[in-house]
């Protein structure tokens, strides 16, 4: 059985790696993955607190429906950078703001 500290600093680590790519990147595609690499810490968090806090089924619950939003979430947003893609040949974020205009 994995200690309940490994979990959270695996979770820690996979958070700040995300957090670093969402700060840091200048592309689309890799802050939605950071996204995806800090709602999987998320779920380390709910299934590890779920099972050593008497190993109910909640934290499972939790996890898979924060699965099932970032499918959606990763769905949508894949759609609109293809269109912004399409529109502007760039999926930086700072070459979209000829939306305004």
């Amino acid at each position: 059985m994995i200690p309940p500290q490994q979990l959270l600093v695996l979770s820690l680590v996979l958070l700040a790696i995300g957090m670093t790519g969402v700060l840091l990147r200048r592309n689309v595609i890799i802050i939605l993955m950071s996204i995806e690499l800090i709602l999987n810490a998320a779920n380390i968090n709910f299934v590890a607190f779920s099972r050593f806090n008497g190993g109910g089924l909640d934290g499972q619950m939790f996890a898979i429906f924060v699965i099932i939003l970032a499918a959606a979430e990763a769905a949508v947003a894949l759609a609109i950078v293809l269109n912004v893609f399409q529109l502007f040949h760039s999926v930086e974020p700072g070459g979209v703001d000829r939306l305004r205009d």
